[in-house]
């Protein structure tokens, strides 16, 4: 009988995250309440982050909300998204990195697997590096796996990928 499996991912597309930065900064030049200001954002490609950097507490907010809007009309999810505490900068600004999810991390693997296991469910769960493989003989049970990881709040966004 044949094996049918699939894999869970988590992806940014990382020239979507740019396109997105790009348009936060347009219109952070664009605002009058950002006229005059220190404030910027920035997609650091090397490290995986976004910087933002606010003369105080109200404009990191401001730019916090400008960022996520963008990054949603982009169609990445919000939960790619992972704040870093704000941290004094120059010339007393806050500056705050933003990390993007890319893979799973593995604290995080180990839990999905153990929500799929404690589903009883007819599949096998295997950890590959940063992604997760499950296999079936049953197609039906697979969709089951899906349908409950999609119940569950998570906060990683994931994909499905590699459906065979």
């Amino acid at each position: 009988m044949a094996q049918f499996s699939f894999d869970i991912i988590s992806r940014v597309d990382f020239q979507e995250v740019d396109n997105a930065v790009n348009q936060a900064v347009k219109e952070l030049r664009t605002r009058f309440d950002f006229r005059g200001s220190k404030s910027s954002i920035e997609f650091l490609k090397d490290d995986n982050r976004i910087r933002i950097v606010g003369d105080d507490d109200l404009k990191l907010r401001n730019l916090q909300d400008i960022l996520k809007t963008r990054i949603a009309a982009r169609k990445i999810p919000i939960k790619a998204l992972q704040f870093g505490t704000p941290e004094q900068a120059f010339e007393g600004t806050l500056r705050q990195d933003v990390d993007l999810v890319n893979g799973i991390p593995q604290d995080k693997a180990k839990e999905l697997v153990k929500i799929i296991k404690e589903s009883r469910l007819k599949v096998q769960v295997s950890i590959q590096g940063d992604e997760i493989r499950v296999t079936s003989k049953n197609k039906d049970d697979l969709q089951s796996v899906i349908q409950l990881l999609n119940s569950n709040p998570l906060d990683i966004p994931i994909q499905f990928t590699n459906y065979r």
